[in-house]
């Protein structure tokens, strides 16, 4: 399919298959190699790139990054970070300065995450590079450089506007230009593969080598990013970033938002969608299990049909939900607010790793007794699970360490998990269990969390 976007601020109009990457594509112009590949998963960021759309500009893994997701957009890579006069920008010359590079092959991904995050004004200088990986350095040198450009201009060759002629010639070229011709399309297409932010479906081409033969991007259906504040919830359509999702979410489900900057890394962050998430099924996924300790609705649509489910409910077994052919996730709408929510993330790296336990908490406590309890869990079953047998050991008990200790005990009758290279089944237990022992001591003020806890 031909598309049209700005790379490096010239305009580019190339003919491509639609699931060629845009790594692939730089890497096959001996000018643009400068980007490269590393674990071609998006975890190793040696290939990151800056991608300006009308929402800003942001960092996105390159190898998981199909071609037609660019259309209208501008590009920048690291040639693309100095001026045409060979000025170099501010973090490149830090990354000089401070000694921020050895090998170099990471060194490219850095400077475009850096640059990104300083044009943007972010100086979490740990969460934005929390993706970039590096065996060389240890990181301080470069996170000094981070922080030595943080206060200075940003360069304005690196301000890209995108071709919006070019967004406005795919709305007239598009089979669906509106959410109600994608339903009646995706109706008439059942076998489709539907691509979201493609951090799922990028590695079904770039590791399983698979030819998906017809392909929907729903970027081109802006109506399902929505998240809509309606007072008591959000509704959060499908095709909202986990970034997105993070921002909405921030002030008013604070544990839930923290999860979400443990949810792969910024670039990840950036593509990844909520309801890519939640239809892939995984059961090791991040966000069930936090909305289903929220109570969250989940919308289905299938032409003009409309369904709305608990979201729980929508996970069957491992690899079946229940959605018939051409069905697809909307939206999700969960509360607003929910004070005693607590999500707890257990992986062997901190940031950016898959979780071995996911648990999340929602207990309601009045005079001392237990009146409602949401517990859910990933990782524990083939699919995100409430935890039945732990919520009715606590219904109507006092909250007490002994309460918790029963309750715990009820817990091995709501899962049998597996062992894996992630962690052993006794392991998965054992954490599950401490998970509601530290939520005990997490509601009454206690620091629980790494990152609070010294000695």
């Amino acid at each position: 399919m031909n598309i049209t976007f700005l790379l490096n601020g010239e305009t580019v109009t190339t003919d491509v298959a639609p699931t060629a990457t845009l790594l692939d594509w730089l890497r096959a112009h001996p000018q643009l190699t400068g980007t490269k590949e590393g674990c071609n998963e998006g975890d190793c960021g040696a290939c990151s790139v800056m991608v300006t759309d009308t929402n800003g500009a942001r960092s996105l893994n390159a190898c998981i990054l199909f071609m037609p997701q660019l259309n209208g957009k501008a590009v920048r890579t690291v040639e693309g970070m100095s001026d045409a006069d060979g000025t170099l920008h501010p973090v490149q010359q830090a990354m000089i300065d401070h000694h921020g590079s050895q090998c170099g092959f990471c060194t490219p991904g850095f400077v475009v995450s850096m640059a990104t995050a300083h044009l943007n004004g972010a100086t979490d200088h740990d969460t934005q590079l929390a993706g970039n990986l590096c065996r060389c350095t240890g990181y301080a040198p470069i996170i000094r450089a981070a922080e030595a450009v943080q206060e200075l201009p940003v360069p304005t060759w690196v301000n890209d506007t995108p071709h919006l002629g070019a967004q406005d010639k795919l709305a007239e070229a598009a089979s669906f230009a509106s959410l109600d011709d994608f339903a009646d399309w995706y109706v008439a297409n059942p076998e489709a593969t539907l691509i979201a932010g493609a951090t799922d479906v990028g590695l079904w081409v770039t590791k399983q080598m698979r030819d998906l033969e017809e392909v929907a991007f729903l970027a081109h259906v802006p109506d399902l990013a929505a998240i809509i504040d309606t007072g008591d919830t959000l509704h959060i359509g499908a095709m909202a970033t986990m970034t997105d999702v993070g921002a909405a979410v921030a002030d008013t489900l604070p544990s839930y938002a923290e999860m979400i900057r443990r949810y792969g890394s910024t670039q990840v962050r950036n593509a990844a969608t909520i309801g890519g998430n939640i239809a892939n099924g995984s059961p090791i996924g991040d966000n069930p299990p936090a909305l289903i300790a929220l109570g969250a609705t989940l919308h289905l649509r299938r032409g003009a049909e409309r369904r709305a489910m608990p979201i729980e409910d929508f996970f069957v077994a491992y690899g079946q939900q229940d959605r018939v052919a051409a069905e697809f996730v909307e939206a999700v709408s969960l509360p607003k607010e929910a004070a005693a929510l607590r999500c707890y993330k257990l992986s062997k790296r901190f940031d950016q790793d898959i979780s071995a336990v996911c648990g999340c908490f929602n207990v309601e406590v009045a005079d001392d007794t237990v009146r409602s309890a949401r517990i859910a869990f990933g990782g524990m079953a083939g699919t995100p699970l409430r935890a039945s047998g732990c919520e009715a050991a606590l219904l109507g008990q006092p909250w007490t360490p002994e309460t918790i200790e029963a309750a715990t005990e009820a817990m091995t009758s709501d899962y049998t998990p597996m062992t894996d290279m992630r962690a052993s089944a006794d392991y998965r237990m054992q954490a599950a269990q401490n998970m509601l022992r530290r939520y005990f001591h997490d509601l009454a003020g206690a620091p629980t969390s790494v990152l609070e806890v010294s000695l």
